[in-house]
């Protein structure tokens, strides 16, 4: 079989017929010499966007050829993740906490850092009665869908500034089932919010504006600043939620927020000023200081 050399594009040589098998072991030593993390990993996540076929396909036939027409629309996502877009918005969605999500570059793009807090959320949530819960920022609404699917009792509530972000969080309430136990408000904060909840969940903006340039430039370049920019020391919108957190808190209602790792302290104090009782800093599994949780007194 006659071989076309691609190595000023990868290093390696493959033979005219594509399989999986080769363009995957070509595709990871491409991502390898580009200084991408997981290169085996995005290799597969990417031929499997291509392909429109979920992973486990790819080891089912790992000999099977591609077309012409594949291994094109193959080449240009390579492309693309290669010259720094994140692969989230190559393919256009993201797994978060077992679900799916769609996200562009109008929203941040969910870590796990945030399926950790969802943890906390849900080990502290009743089960045996309704609760009410907002989701203050919602972004893509990856914390109020997981909460709207995972709490059976929970009325949900959605709120952002950004009516886009806002349209985005609806599809995906939409795409897991979810939409009609999450109410969608566009807010800038607490500003159009009404009652008393249960539980009141954020991940805030919290990377201090000097902070912003030396971000890595797959978030520099592609991710919104709005939903990044804390303020001079980082903590500017999170004053600006504690400020009001009593108005909207339940008498024993809890507020959990991811925070960066070197803010504990002080946003533990923030929350103590404001007279929130058991007060503590949640480490996570790389043990960083990364959530804050109060409780409303009783």
């Amino acid at each position: 079989m006659r071989a076309l050399s691609l190595r000023g594009w990868g290093g390696t040589t493959l033979t005219t017929e594509w399989t999986i098998r080769e363009v995957l072991n070509w595709t990871r030593g491409y991502f390898e010499d580009a200084g991408i993390v997981q290169p085996r990993l995005e290799a597969e996540i990417l031929l499997a966007h291509a392909l429109d076929v979920d992973r486990l396909h790819l080891y089912m036939a790992p000999d099977k050829p591609l077309t012409s027409d594949e291994r094109s629309l193959y080449r240009s996502v390579v492309k693309e993740r290669q010259s720094g877009t994140p692969l989230q918005h190559v393919t256009g969605e993201v797994s978060f906490y077992g679900l799916r999500f769609r996200v562009d570059r109008e929203v941040l793009i969910p870590r796990s850092e945030t399926e950790e807090l969802l943890d906390q959320v849900i080990k502290r949530a009743p089960r045996d009665r309704e609760i009410r819960c907002l989701d203050l920022g919602t972004g893509t609404g990856v914390i109020a869908v997981c909460m709207a699917r995972y709490l059976p009792q929970a009325q949900v509530t959605a709120v952002d500034i950004s009516p886009t972000a806002l349209e985005m969080a609806r599809e995906n309430s939409k795409l897991n089932e979810v939409a009609d136990r999450i109410e969608f408000i566009e807010s800038d904060w607490f500003t159009n919010v009404e009652g008393k909840f249960d539980f009141i969940v954020s991940n805030p903006p919290y990377i201090r504006r000097d902070e912003l340039a030396d971000l890595p430039k797959e978030v520099r370049e592609h991710e919104p600043s709005v939903a990044l920019d804390g303020g001079t020391d980082g903590l500017e919108k999170i004053r600006l939620i504690a400020a009001q957190l009593r108005m909207y808190l339940q008498p024993d209602g809890v507020v959990l927020m991811e925070i960066g790792h070197e803010q504990g302290e002080r946003v533990k104090k923030i929350l103590e000023s404001i007279e929130l009782v058991h007060v503590s800093v949640e480490r996570d599994m790389a043990e960083k200081d990364r959530f804050v949780i109060g409780r409303c007194p009783s």
